[in-house]
Order: C-alpha cells, then structure tokens, then sequence
C-alpha cells in the first residue's frame, strides 16, 4: 500500500518501511531507499517554502489593515537551507532604524568644539594675554622696525648724530617699536639711552632738568632751567659715547614761540654733537606747523615717519594671536564678536590699545556673568504641581552682544550716555564745559587759562543768576571734568596760569549741553560782553 508524504500535494510511491513518527527515520534505511527519501525531502521542503510565502503576504496585508508593522523576518519560521540568504537580506534591508544609526556617523568634529567647558582659568589667561604692555613679538609693523632700526643703526653704530621725527595717532605702535628694537637689537644694548615723557614735566622749560637729571643721574634741586640747559649743551658737545634721546609725546613741549622745541632739534647739529634725538607725538605736522624754521635749516630738519592706523584686519590678526598664544583663551572669544571689535575700532581711530581693552573688559563681563550664573543656579525646592523651572544658560563665551555692549561705553558720549548719567551730571559742571566751549569757539585757541575762564565763568552765571563758585573750588571742578576724559589740564605754579583745552569735538559737546534750557541760550547767546 503506497505511504503519502506530508505535503498536500501528489501522491508518490515509494519503498515499503516500518511505519515510524519520526521523519528522520529515513536514516535507517538500506542505500537503495536513500535517493528517494532525499527526492521526497526536496519536494516537501520546495512547497513548504511556498507555504512560507503565501503566509508572509497574508501577514503584511493584515498589518497593513491594522496600521502595524511586520514582525521582524528573524522570527519568521524559515529553513536552515535559507539561512545566508535571510542574513543578507537582513544586512541590507534599510528597514531596521538601529542598523542605520549603527552605521551612520555620529560623532561630528564640532561636536568636541560645541560642548567645551570654559573654565575660570580661561577667563584668567584671556585676560592677562590682552594687557596693552609691550608684547612679545610685533605684528604688522615690520616696515617701521626696519626704518627705525636702519635710522639707529646709520647713527648710533657710526657715531654720527642725528634726529628722527615718529608720528601716528594713538595706539599705532610708535613707542613700542621703538622699545622692541632697542630690548631686542644687540648692537643697540650697549647704548645710553634716556627716555623721557615729557608730560611728567609741568612746565616745558622742566624738560633741561629732567634730562640732565637722566644723564647724571643725580639728583640737584639747586639747579634752575637755565643753567641746566647750558650744562646739557656742553655735555651733549663734549667727547665721548653716542646719547640715544627719546623724548615721547614731545608735542607737550609747546611753550611761546617754541623756543624749548627748537633747542631739543638744534642740538643734534652743534659742533661735536654726540646726541641722536628721536621725537614722538601724535601730530602729523609737528615740524611743519608748530617749527617751520627747521625748513630754512636743513642740518636742524628730523626726519620723518608716520605710523599708519591699524586695519581691520590687523587688529584681527594681533587679537587672535594674543589668544592664541596661551592655552586655552582662544576659545574664549567668539570669532564674529572679534571682526565686529576690530571693524568698529578700525573705523574710529585705529587704535590696538582700545580693542584690547574692549576685548579685555568683554571678558570680564562675561566672567560676571557666569559667576552670577553659577550662585544663583540652585532653584529651592518646587512646590507640588508646579512646572518646572530652571534658570536660562548664557553662552560662556564672549558674543556679539556683550562686545557690542562694552563698545557702546566706549565710544559713547562722555558727557551724556543715556538719561540717568545726564541728570547725574551737575550744573555747575555743565556751565564749566559750556564756558570752555565758548571761549574756544569765539577766542579761536586751543588751550584757555583758568583765570580767563573763570572770569568768563562767572560773568554767565550773573547773568542767568545762578550762584558761582571762587576760584579754588572751580579749579577742583576743572579737575572732576578732567577724569571724565572732556577736558585736559596743563598744572603750572600759578593756578591762574594752569592751561585747559577740550578734548571732545565741539559739535559732540554741543549736542550734549542741549538738554538743559539755560545751557541752550546760553550757547546760542555766545560769552557776555565785558564791562
């Protein structure tokens, strides 16, 4: 009696065996049987593949009907013939999310950069790479260095005197190059050097003592301004090794038909002079304004050099190279609050000195910031219910808005920032101002005494009757105005003789006094009439 297989299909023939459960009993059987127990194994596992088929498409159509997805073709019952095929199917089906994310990328190089930490150290190190001493190496300067250190060494190495004129506005790098050279220069370090401000001398005739005092390093408060300039006149023209002079800010030097001026320049060509003069202020036209007779005198003539304000992209480049050149302060400063530091500066005055300090008390601000931050992060407890709330993060680095912040006090108004700081400044402070503006205006000087403006002073306050202050008090106001950077004050022994002069633009000044009614008639009546 013929024994059908487990398929549904046709019925086969086969050998007679003992009737057995298992299906691997074919095993037992003699050769013969074993080419058509395997032939009826291939038949029943094709059709049972089929069967396997036919009941995958009826389950992805009845997840399809429900919204859900396929189990997954791992727990699928399939055949241990079809097992490399499922795995490669496996490998390279996109259906599973986790293979996907397992072979995609997902760390960025950014990443690392985005979640670093600034720590206070950092604070520290930006802080201190932004000081506006004498830096290490000089950046974009490298023309200047070599005119001044050819001028130096054509002069002082060949004995030969000599005078050079450095100009430029501040913060350009004049006086820095010239310490750079002389610290770096070795052929230079044998040399004695005097360096003088002269704005630490009161008086411009003061210059001859401070220098002789300099050179002998002595100390005689005996000697008067004469005889100290008939003693570094003889000095000076005597024999013996080359004196490097380096009078800075010497356009402080102004004194009535620039006699001390003329003399400094005139040293250099007597005969046997042994003095190289280096000059250095701010004024482009110091020699041609204040001394055109060094035109008619070609021996007596400096020569000249002018320091160019810093670019954009200089300052760039010198900001960065500071950060850059201690660990970890680099990151401090945003790159886009940099460039908008360095353009703003740029534009003003060129000064590498103020975008230092900009940048510097940027730091500082965000350094406050994030201390505040830092205390005032743990919340008390919520109450139950209630949403909650945490304390917003500021960036830690310094963006765009704290520098834009801090350029705003800097280049805003000294005299009125905003509406609080102008009804904290005093009247009587604001008439002062008002009257320099005035006797600026109508005298058409420079610098005012302050017994001229004092006496014009008072006459503006009879005439609006507002109470004036005496002398002495008027000068302590002068000196008020001046830590506000509006005005500058030249002392001299006699308080009536001390020189002031205004140091903001009139039309700035103007604008700032037109808050108050009086100040305006007042700068539209003009100085009173003196009687």
């Amino acid at each position: 009696m013929p024994i059908t297989t487990r398929s549904r299909g046709q019925v086969q023939s086969t050998l007679q065996f003992k009737q057995r459960k298992s299906r691997g009993s074919g095993l037992k059987a003699s050769k013969n049987g074993m080419e058509d127990i395997s032939e009826s194994k291939g038949i029943s596992k094709a059709k049972y593949q089929n069967t396997s088929d036919r009941a995958e498409v009826k389950q992805e159509t009845e997840c399809k009907k429900k919204n859900e997805l396929p189990t997954s073709p791992r727990k699928r019952p399939h055949s241990r013939a079809s097992d490399k095929e499922n795995k490669d199917i496996i490998l390279k089906s996109p259906c599973s999310p986790i293979k996907i994310m397992k072979s995609s990328p997902l760390k960025s190089p950014l990443k690392g950069l985005k979640n670093l930490t600034i720590t206070g150290q950092n604070y520290t190190e930006a802080k201190r790479a932004l000081h506006t001493s004498l830096p290490d190496r000089l950046l974009c300067r490298d023309e200047e260095v070599e005119s001044i250190q050819g001028f130096l060494h054509s002069h002082i190495v060949k004995k030969k005197p000599g005078s050079l004129y450095i100009s430029g506005a501040p913060g350009t790098g004049k006086t820095a190059c010239l310490k750079y050279i002389l610290e770096e220069d070795e052929d230079l370090k044998g040399v004695k050097t005097v360096f003088v401000n002269c704005m630490s001398v009161r008086r411009s005739q003061g210059i001859y003592i401070k220098i002789l005092r300099e050179i002998d390093g002595k100390k005689d408060d005996r000697i008067n301004m004469k005889d100290a300039q008939r003693q570094l006149q003889k000095k000076l023209s005597s024999p013996g090794p080359v004196i490097l002079l380096v009078l800075d800010e010497i356009d402080h030097l102004d004194s009535k038909g620039q006699e001390v001026l003329y003399t400094m320049f005139e040293w250099p060509s007597l005969p046997k002079s042994r003095l190289v003069l280096l000059g250095i202020a701010n004024a482009l036209d110091l020699t041609d304004r204040i001394l055109p007779r060094l035109q008619a005198r070609p021996k007596c003539a400096p020569k000249l050099l002018h320091f160019q304000p810093y670019t954009k992209n200089q300052i760039v480049s010198i900001l960065q190279d500071r950060l850059e050149a201690t660990e970890g302060s680099s990151q401090v400063l945003d790159p886009v609050a940099l460039q908008l530091c360095a353009r703003k500066v740029a534009a003003v005055s060129g000064d590498i000195r103020k975008a230092l300090d900009v940048c510097r008390r940027a730091v500082e601000v965000t350094e406050s910031d994030q201390r505040t931050l830092s205390v005032l992060s743990p919340t008390a407890p919520r109450q139950p219910g209630s949403p909650k709330k945490s304390p917003k993060k500021k960036s830690q680095k310094v963006n765009l808005q704290t520098i834009s912040s801090v350029l705003g006090e800097v280049y805003g108004s000294n005299i009125v920032s905003s509406n609080n700081q102008s009804q904290t400044f005093p009247l009587q402070q604001k008439l002062v101002i008002c009257t320099l503006l005035l006797t600026v205006k109508e005298g058409k000087r420079r610098e005012v005494t302050l017994g001229k403006l004092h006496e014009s002073y008072c006459k503006i306050c009879l005439g609006r009757q507002v109470p004036a202050v005496d002398q002495s008090e008027f000068s302590s106001l002068c000196q008020l105005i001046e830590t506000r950077g509006i005005m500058g004050i030249k002392a001299s022994k006699d308080m009536r003789q001390t020189k002031i002069n205004l140091k903001l633009s009139q039309k700035e000044v103007e604008f700032a006094l037109q808050d108050k009614v009086i100040l305006s008639s007042i700068l539209q009546q003009g100085l009173p009439n003196s009687k």
